[in-house]
């Protein structure tokens, strides 16, 4: 009975100790599939935190470049105002261009015409400094055929001759001249007054005159009259002398 009892025993000692190594061999897969899967959760973790990442930066450069695109609207939008612009203001040169051929071919006889006209008012104008006057006109006939002497130069010149003319009629002068009188040259000293009064007085102060405008010649003045009032005049033109009030003969406006 004893031994009955030992093989039962050392029986259920076999039976328990296979049931216990195959509930381990059970577990273990099991335990490995948990691992597998825990792996996988991370790496999927993982996997989703940089596609975050890379969607988050994509969106930022998306921002970016979008912020670029608006900023290069407005600059197009802005070069396109300017070249309307440019080409607004091609067409108005071309057109200027245009009119200064024809305007350029039409300024040589208006030159012309301003100096007839100008050589015509010297030659009834009150006869001072008539070489330079006259010499200035010539002059400028002269550059108008010179090829290096453009029209707009000619133009500018006949501007300033006129601009001179406008000067004498505001002004106060005296300068030594030779002129006619009685048939014969005298060395004089001219007095001008702008273009109100010529006058002359000889070099030795005996003789006085002023230029008739109804005869256009040198008519003499009484002496005692105005002797003294012209050569005050002619010290005050040098600047020998202070301005002062003068009572000079002055020819009486033209009736029209």
């Amino acid at each position: 009975m004893t031994t009955t009892r030992l093989k039962s025993l050392l029986l259920a000692i076999c039976v328990g100790g296979s049931a216990s190594i195959a509930g381990a061999q059970t577990i273990d897969p099991i335990v490995e599939v948990g691992k597998q899967r825990t792996e996988a959760a991370k790496a999927s973790q993982a996997k989703i935190d940089r596609l975050a990442d890379e969607a988050a930066s994509l969106l930022s450069n998306y921002k970016t470049v979008m912020k670029q695109v608006d900023g290069l609207k407005v600059y197009n939008a802005r070069l396109e105002r300017q070249i309307a612009n440019q080409e607004r203001r091609i067409r108005d040169i071309d057109q200027s261009i245009a009119e200064a051929s024809i305007i350029q071919r039409q300024i040589p006889p208006l030159v012309t015409r301003m100096l007839d006209g100008l050589e015509q008012f010297i030659n009834f104008d009150m006869p001072f400094e008539l070489n330079t006057r006259l010499g200035n006109i010539n002059a400028v006939r002269t550059n108008m055929d010179r090829s290096d002497v453009t029209s707009a130069e000619a133009f500018r010149q006949v501007l300033e001759l006129h601009s001179i003319e406008l000067q004498y009629g505001r002004g106060i002068e005296s300068y030594t001249d030779t002129i006619e009188l009685n048939g014969s040259e005298r060395e004089v000293d001219i007095l001008r007054i702008g273009r109100i009064a010529l006058v002359y007085q000889s070099t030795d102060g005996a003789e006085t005159g002023a230029w008739n405008r109804e005869s256009q010649s040198w008519e003499a003045l009484s002496s005692g009259d105005y002797a003294t009032v012209v050569r005050k005049g002619v010290r005050i033109a040098k600047k020998q002398a202070t301005i002062e009030l003068l009572n000079m003969p002055v020819s009486a406006p033209e009736a029209n």
